[in-house]
């Protein structure tokens, strides 16, 4: 799209607010924990040591906000330790001539590279920035820069320790991932009674594989009724497509179809109650117009048949069992544990360490767009601070600050967050010094001011950065009005270094930009490897029964679905960017693109259709199965390669090994998903019609010699 209209969508998503807010109790706890820290300090050491207090318990209640299932207090602590060591560097390397620049240019590199583990460490890491430059004015001695790093790891640790023995819905963000799931499952079966090749959404099962994957005390804490949900939602998602299929479930028209519609409109209403129980807690109260028994006895009806009849009896079970186990009175219903790990999966702290110090070090490359984001933010920072420098401004550091917590790896958001930082802060900015200026206040006073301006931030950090940027724009205001200076001269320099931060920012990402459209094709080739991988574990499971495993289904399944997903992300991301598609790609139009990604969503869906009938362990092989997945797998691999690179994809020899399957099986295959091998031919040859129209999709144009 032109720029023009890039700029204008960015600058209204960036304005407009949610009509959302936290929770109050949050918000009071998080205020309540600055105001233990700010008080005494200030009594006992003055505005200075006060100051490196606040931002140290402000920033590591900010973390504790972020969407994140880790536990708050450990988050809160981990933020406050990482504040102690960039206040301590910071203050230790402002003595040394010359020495501060390289080390916030150096510090902003490691923090942009820190969004390699995460969203949530990425946002904390650059927070420590702004931290280094808020609180370093001075040289000072190394023995005052340890005084002041350990006041911001204290500030962290009220933090830490308030959250734990206060805690506020400490499981909610678990629940609600897990009740998403079950109501995204809900919509599903109402839009499979009317399409049957229905697609669906990836997100809430990723949210809540993340929301399961918890620490020992986490899962021995863990209320009992939420224990192996996921599981069983993982089980129904691929019996609800069977049952809608054509192909290996209800027949297209008939008697056989209304039932099934009737089943799907039965397992929905179901599917609602229970995502209504899990966020409330409270047991599973079906609704009035879907009797108990209705699943049961329409799977019983003699209008299903053969695989059909099987979908329907498998997923009347999977929703008893899933209200099973929410019935308060039945907490020792058993059911299976999610993903067949034990509770309490996650690995201690070292392990943890080592994973993210392996993720930073897989993006230590070129071409990887962390690392080239942690490059510009290193840039960015180190050019808006020496700016601001030869103007001889007292408050110089509120412009690399500025470039600090506006940038972000993709355009959209680094676009509408300059624009909401710089309204916001001259919104709070002024209000605050209006207030300054007819109030005159104290010390204690501005530091009850600036504790409020902090509740205010924590409330409405789901409103919308411009009106969390203003609460927080007010509390520097009144916490550095704890010190000596002139308030008019102090709001017109913020003012106008926030306006160079911003513009060395969003000039930068201009100049230098990291575009999610120039990487679509490499999101495409990656799905097609993961979904080719997920469909070969299902066939190959039909060739040997009793050597598989679920868990290797199952984590190609994962893989598959994350690569979806970022893939539906990059696309949504490069819809905001200021680029023409075919700039970017010029081997790849965007409508082919579409239709590839359309393709390789039919894959997958195969694969799942064919997962709701895996075979038992004592169940004959498939002859042939085996080696038609090999194939597939390999196939797959190689087309991904031909995406990337800009060849053709062929898919012949794919073509080659189901004639043989299918000569070998003695031409059996259309004889309808009566048993095993039915069932895995059938799959086979949609699987083979997905990649027939990918072959199409990626197909390029020839252009005329004479052209």
């Amino acid at each position: 799209m032109p720029w023009s209209v890039a700029l204008r969508d960015t600058a209204k998503a960036g304005l407009v607010p949610d009509r959302a807010v936290n929770d109050p109790r949050r918000a009071v706890r998080g205020a309540l924990a600055v105001a233990l820290v700010v008080f005494p300090v200030l009594a006992l050491a003055g505005p200075g040591p006060a100051t490196s207090a606040a931002m140290g318990a402000f920033i590591a209640g900010t973390a504790t906000f972020q969407r994140t299932f880790r536990s708050r207090a450990s988050l809160a602590a981990a933020a406050g330790i990482a504040l102690g060591a960039s206040t301590f560097l910071g203050y230790a390397a402002v003595g040394v001539p010359g020495a501060f620049p390289v080390l916030l240019a150096v510090w902003s590199f490691g923090a942009g590279m820190v969004w390699a583990v995460g969203p949530t460490a990425g946002t904390v890491a650059s927070t420590t920035v702004s931290v280094m430059l808020v609180v370093v004015q001075l040289p000072v001695s190394l023995a005052t820069a340890l005084g002041h790093g350990l006041l911001c790891a204290l500030g962290g640790g009220v933090q830490a320790l308030l959250v734990a023995v206060w805690p506020v819905d400490r499981w909610r963000g678990h629940r609600e991932a897990l009740a998403d799931t079950y109501a995204e499952l809900a919509d599903h079966a109402r839009r499979l009674r009317q399409d049957p090749t229905s697609h669906l959404d990836p997100e809430p099962f990723i949210t809540a594989r993340r929301a399961a994957d918890l620490t020992v005390r986490q899962g021995r804490r863990r209320p009992r009724e939420l224990s192996g949900l996921r599981g069983i939602a993982e089980h129904i998602r691929p019996t609800l497509v069977a049952l809608a299929d054509p192909g290996v479930g209800a027949p297209a028209e008939g008697p056989g179809r209304d039932r099934a519609r009737e089943i799907l409109a039965a397992a929905a209403e179901s599917l609602d109650a229970l995502a209504r129980a899990i966020r409330t807690g409270e047991p599973v109260r079906p609704p009035s117009s879907t009797p108990a028994l209705t699943l049961a006895t329409a799977a019983e009806s003699g209008r299903l048949t053969g695989a059909a009849r099987r979908s329907a009896r498998r997923l009347a079970s999977q929703l008893g069992r899933a209200a099973d186990a929410l019935d308060q009175q039945s907490r020792e219903a058993v059911v299976e544990p999610d993903d067949g790990r034990p509770r309490g999966g996650r690995p201690s702290l070292r392990p943890q360490v080592a994973q993210a110090v392996q993720a930073v070090r897989r993006q230590l490359q070129p071409r990887s767009a962390v690392f080239q984001h942690a490059v510009r933010l290193s840039g960015v920072v180190s050019v808006a601070y020496l700016a601001s420098r030869p103007l001889g401004l007292h408050h110089g550091y509120w412009a690399p600050l500025t470039a600090a917590m506006v940038m972000r790896p993709d355009f959209a958001q680094t676009f509408s967050r300059g624009v909401a930082r710089l309204a916001g802060t001259v919104a709070g900015v002024a209000f605050t010094t209006a207030v300054v200026q007819l109030l005159d206040p104290n010390a204690w006073v501005s530091a009850a001011l600036a504790v409020v301006c902090i509740a205010g931030a924590y409330l409405t950090i789901r409103t919308g950065y411009a009106v969390t940027t203003a609460c927080v724009s007010s509390y520097v205001v009144f916490l550095l009005g704890l010190q000596a200076g002139d308030p008019l001269q102090t709001a017109a320099e913020r003012v106008l270094l926030t306006l160079l931060g911003g513009a060395v920012a969003l000039g930068a990402y201009a100049l230098f930009p990291t575009w999610q459209t120039a990487r679509l094709a490499e999101r495409l080739a990656e799905w097609l490897a993961s979904a080719g991988r997920y469909g070969s574990a299902v066939i190959g499971a039909f060739g040997a029964p009793a050597g598989r495993g679920d868990r290797t289904v199952r984590d190609a399944l994962l893989d598959a679905r994350e690569a979806g997903s970022e893939l539906l992300e990059a696309m949504a991301r490069a819809d905001a960017e200021p680029v023409r598609h075919a700039d970017r790609l010029p081997d790849l139009s965007r409508k082919q693109l579409d239709r590839a990604r359309t393709a390789v969503g039919v894959l997958e869906r195969s694969a799942t259709l064919l997962e709701a009938h895996l075979p038992d362990a004592g169940s004959p092989a498939v002859p042939g199965a085996a080696e038609f997945a090999e194939e597939l797998r390999d196939a797959t691999a190689i087309a991904a390669a031909a995406v990337l690179i800009g060849e053709p994809v062929d898919f012949s020899g794919l073509r080659e090994a189901y004639a043989r399957w299918t000569d070998g099986a003695g031409g059996r295959s259309d004889t309808g998903p009566a048993d095993g091998s039915a069932l895995a031919h059938a799959g086979a040859l949609l699987m083979l019609q997905a990649a027939a129209d990918l072959e199409k999709a990626v197909r390029r144009r020839r252009v005329p010699s004479g052209a």
